[in-house]
Parts: C-alpha cells; sequence; structure tokens
C-alpha cells in the first residue's frame, strides 16, 4: 500500500452543552466508508462510551450522536487532511489541522481529551497553540491496542466523567 492524500468529510459532533472534547487522529479507512467516527467494529469507543455513561450501546449514527450530547461530550479528530495508508497512524504525513475555534466556541467544552498517544502528540505539535488547552491524553481505544481491556480502558477513561 502507498500513502494517499484524504480528507476528513464529516463534522464534529457537538452542541452547546458540551463540556468534554474527545479528539482521535484521523477516521479509519471503516470510519471514512461510513461518514462517522470509530466505524471499525473492532474499535471499543463506543462500548466504552456505552459501559461509563451507563447508556446502551449504539448501533447507528443517530443513536450515536444522541449518546454524546445528551452526556456532554463533543467528538472530532485533530487531523483535516494528510496522507496516510489505509488507517495508519504511524503513516500520517503532510499534516493539516483541524480548526477547533467553532467547536470550542460553540460549546462549553472546558477539557479536551485525546483517544490515543498519537492524536496527543498531534494535538500538541498542531493545535495547541491555537486553543491554548492542554490536552490530557488517553489509552487508544483502537483494536490494535491489545495491552488495553475494555475494563483497563474503563479505568483510564472514567475521569472524563468528572467534567461531563
Amino acid at each position: 500500500m502507498q500513502n494517499t492524500f484524504e480528507k476528513h468529510e464529516f463534522a464534529p459532533v457537538y452542541d452547546k452543552n458540551s463540556k468534554v472534547l474527545i479528539l482521535g487522529t484521523f477516521p479509519s479507512v471503516k470510519s471514512r466508508e461510513m461518514q462517522f467516527y470509530y466505524g471499525h467494529p473492532q474499535n471499543r469507543f463506543w462500548k466504552l462510551l456505552a459501559m461509563l455513561t451507563g447508556w446502551p450501546v449504539p448501533g447507528t449514527i443517530p443513536e450515536k450522536k444522541e449518546m454524546l450530547l445528551k452526556n456532554g461530550i463533543a467528538v472530532w479528530d485533530v487531523i483535516q487532511s494528510c496522507e496516510i495508508i489505509g488507517s495508519s497512524d504511524s503513516s500520517i504525513r503532510n499534516v493539516v489541522s483541524n480548526d477547533l475555534s467553532q467547536v470550542l466556541a460553540g460549546s462549553s467544552v472546558t477539557r479536551i481529551y485525546a483517544n490515543g498517544k498519537t492524536a496527543e502528540k498531534l494535538y500538541n505539535k498542531y493545535v495547541k497553540d491555537q486553543t491554548g488547552m492542554e490536552v490530557m491524553g488517553l489509552p487508544s481505544t483502537s483494536p490494535a491496542n491489545a495491552a488495553y481491556s475494555l475494563e483497563r480502558l474503563a479505568q483510564s477513561w472514567s475521569q472524563i466523567l468528572e467534567v461531563v
């Protein structure tokens, strides 16, 4: 496989009541196909948030949006466009970051979290100066992060509940 230029083509999820912003790096191939976040069936993001919030695991995009918004959670990605091989974060090159100002201005976000170390690094490199806000790194919900069980992820991610 070789690097292809890809552009983020779906909107952030947030509203005026969102208190927490969770940032990924860039949508996976499956997410790009579905036109929504965390589309790979093995990614534990939706199961994890359902576990933390006490909601049933959402199946449809409207259900996912409802769970996020009713719990004060906004979701977007650090990258607006880049060169990438498939879904491989380690292959990301020529990054153009998203402008987070619209989300921050249109919400009540007081804390930004990164879903994984790569999202945290990219935020600090490309976005932190723009927002002036620190990012808190959380372990990735990706299936590639096999060292973390769903229960172990929940222990780390439970800190978002202190804000929402």
